[in-house]
C-alpha cells in the first residue's frame, strides 16, 4: 500500500457537484492499494499515521501527532498511486488491486486510524469521481510505501 500524506489546514471532497467529506486542520491522506496488499500493511501504515510528528509543537518544530494536536483525517482512495511510469508516457495501473481486495483494505485502513485517532476518519466513495480540494499547511506532503519498510 502506498499512502500520500498531507498535513492541512482543510480539506473536503466533493462528488456531483455535492460536499460529501470536510475536515478542518489535520491530515489529508491519499490511500493506493496494490495486489499482494495485506492487513499487515493497513496496520502498519495505520499506525504510522496515527503517530506521524508533522505538526509543530510551540518551538514551532515537527514533533506534534494527528492525535497530539486533536486533528481530523480524510482519507480518499486513490488507484493511480500505484502507477508505473518505467516505460512510454501512459502510466500502467496493472499493480492496482482490483474491488474485491482494495475496498476492504482501504475500509480497514481507515477503521484503524479512526480507533488510534479516537475520533472518525472521514472519506470518500471508493471507485467515485471526486474533486478534492486542500489547502496544504507547509506544505508538508509525507509519501509512505508499506514495502519500503527497511
Amino acid at each position: 500500500m502506498r499512502l500520500v500524506i498531507q498535513r492541512v489546514k482543510q480539506a473536503s471532497v466533493t462528488i456531483d457537484g455535492v460536499l460529501h467529506s470536510e475536515i478542518g486542520e489535520g491530515l489529508m491522506v491519499l490511500v493506493g492499494v496494490a495486489e499482494g496488499d495485506t492487513a499487515d500493511d493497513v496496520k502498519w501504515l495505520a499506525a504510522k499515521t496515527a503517530a506521524m510528528r508533522i505538526f509543530n509543537d510551540d518551538a514551532g518544530v515537527m514533533n506534534r501527532s494527528v492525535v497530539d494536536v486533536g486533528g481530523e483525517v480524510l482519507a480518499v482512495s486513490q488507484f493511480t498511486l500505484t502507477a508505473s511510469t518505467r516505460k512510454g508516457n501512459r502510466p500502467s495501473y496493472i499493480r492496482a488491486a482490483g474491488h474485491e481486495l482494495a475496498v476492504p483494505l482501504y475500509e480497514a485502513y481507515c477503521e484503524q486510524v479512526q480507533a488510534l485517532v479516537g475520533r472518525e476518519v472521514k472519506r470518500g466513495i471508493f471507485g467515485a469521481d471526486m474533486q478534492v480540494a486542500l489547502i496544504n499547511d507547509g506544505p508538508v506532503t509525507i509519501i509512505i510505501d508499506s514495502r519500503l519498510r527497511e
